[in-house]
């Protein structure tokens, strides 16, 4: 007599999570305020203006603007917010941050924009091999956002989790 294969994963109720669903779309590009400096040392405004006004943004047009400066200067509150006037008519996003940065508040956007109520009471599985880079930021953030709301939280593939969380523990499993 032979024994029907069982999936146990599948009938197991668990649900996945994966967080590569939410990397920033589009291209990140930086723009380093270093260029615009004076002496490497300071922005003079009527410069800075002019050379904004004449910068060719079209080409962020639907990409990802990272605003830094890679000089040890001191940057006027200001600056960030001219680039932010030019910028915003062309670019998908932008913040004043480092490129590699940038996936992480993207992260932090995505994660705490969504409404995470449908897994009330479910047992979750954050993925955790990804082909794209996700911040261990995310990790936590996911988890301090699901962890009121799931049965219980784990890391990994349904066929092998390491558990996080469980509801009515007194301490973390």
């Amino acid at each position: 007599m032979d024994t029907p294969l069982v999936n146990r994963v599948a009938g197991s109720g668990l649900v996945t999570i994966d967080l590569e669903d939410f990397y920033p779309d589009g291209q990140i590009v930086p723009f380093d305020l270093k260029q615009y400096l004076f002496m490497e040392l300071m922005l003079k405004e009527k410069d800075f203006r002019e050379a904004l006004k004449n910068h060719d943004w079209e080409q962020y047009r639907g990409k990802n603007l990272a605003v830094f400066c890679s000089a040890d200067a001191i940057i006027p509150m200001w600056a960030y917010m001219l680039v932010a006037t030019y910028a915003a008519p062309y670019v998908a996003d932008m913040a004043q941050t480092t490129p590699d940065l940038f996936v992480e508040q993207a992260f932090m956007k995505q994660l705490n924009r969504k409404d995470w109520s449908e897994y009330e009471g479910k047992r979750l599985v954050i993925k955790g091999c990804s082909d794209k880079p996700v911040p261990p930021a995310a990790y936590m953030e996911i988890t301090r956002l699901l962890q009121p709301l799931a049965l219980s939280i784990m890391f990994g593939e349904p066929c092998s989790t390491v558990p996080v969380y469980k509801k009515g523990k007194a301490e973390v499993v």
